[in-house]
């Protein structure tokens, strides 16, 4: 496992299969809790994730094809769309500072 500073997240991207649904709600949900942070959160498909991301959240399922679709590129999975431990961790982590383990 490594890990990234959040000083260099810029843009979380939130990388879903259909683009419908509980990702556009965590996506929406994850800007609200991080609009006094600087830090730009998009929703997109696992298929077009933007070239500008410097984080992905996914659910675990995807991980593979967002690393494939996205290669370089940290990405951190959850299982559960709100309430997620390894959300919650992102969120802590951009808020107070240090690093993301991914």
């Amino acid at each position: 496992m490594t890990s990234i500073p959040v000083s260099d997240i810029k843009k979380i991207i939130v990388a879903c299969d259909a683009g419908m649904g509980s990702s556009v709600m965590l996506a929406g949900t994850l800007k609200r809790q991080l609009k006094n942070t600087g830090v730009i959160v998009e929703h997109a498909q696992v298929s077009a994730i933007p070239a500008d991301a410097d984080l992905i959240l996914t659910q675990q399922s995807l991980a593979e094809r967002a690393r494939a679709g996205a290669p370089g590129k940290p990405v951190v999975t959850f299982q559960i769309f709100l309430g997620d431990p390894a959300v919650n961790k992102v969120v802590k982590a951009v808020k107070e500072g240090g690093s993301i383990d991914v």
